[in-house]
């Protein structure tokens, strides 16, 4: 079965741009390339229980095993060394990457307090969108009461659109909860 943000992208997301750009090659279309969920774990120098913790709220929110990142160089200001875990990270692509979207989109965003829309000058130039989120618990995954410490997530996401304009009416199409 489809995920549900999938056949909105084909039944109604490809008209409509196609409509206001006027593209003639189906492969012009701007299209959702992967999600990338990235959790900086700075705690992880003390104790290495933050990082299980982080890899389990991860792989719930996500629906997938996340990836341990490693220190490239060692920082004595930050009491760092070289090869130390300090994040973890996902890459969403297909059903996954729709689903998740379609759940940050309907549920989790609406769950932050004080919630008056996203920032829409957070692309980067090649039409790719990242967010900050303060609290993973805004996700319905999370179980409040058994979360040790309440992580900031990045979220990037990645489209094939060349322009910022492309980019952000296809995240329009998605009902991506843009600020004026």
């Amino acid at each position: 079965m489809k995920p549900r943000y999938k056949e909105l992208y084909d039944k109604e997301i490809i008209p409509a741009l196609d409509k206001k750009f006027g593209y003639k090659n189906p492969h012009e279309r701007p299209r959702l390339d992967k999600i990338v969920i990235n959790m900086g774990v700075g705690e992880a120098t003390q104790d290495r229980k933050h990082i299980e913790q982080a890899v389990n709220d991860l792989s719930m929110i996500a629906g997938q095993k996340p990836l341990v990142c490693k220190a490239k160089k060692s920082n004595a200001s930050f009491k760092i060394r070289e090869g130390q875990s300090i994040g973890v990270k996902v890459t969403l692509r297909g059903h996954r990457m729709y689903e998740f979207l379609d759940r940050l989109v309907t549920i989790a965003l609406p769950r932050v307090r004080d919630f008056r829309g996203i920032n829409g000058k957070s692309f980067d130039g090649r039409g790719n969108y990242a967010m900050g989120v303060k609290e993973h618990i805004i996700f319905p995954e999370i179980t409040y009461d058994k979360v040790d410490k309440i992580r900031g997530m990045d979220i990037v996401v990645c489209t094939t659109a060349k322009t910022n304009e492309e980019a952000k009416e296809l995240l329009r199409g998605f009902k991506m909860p843009f600020r004026n």
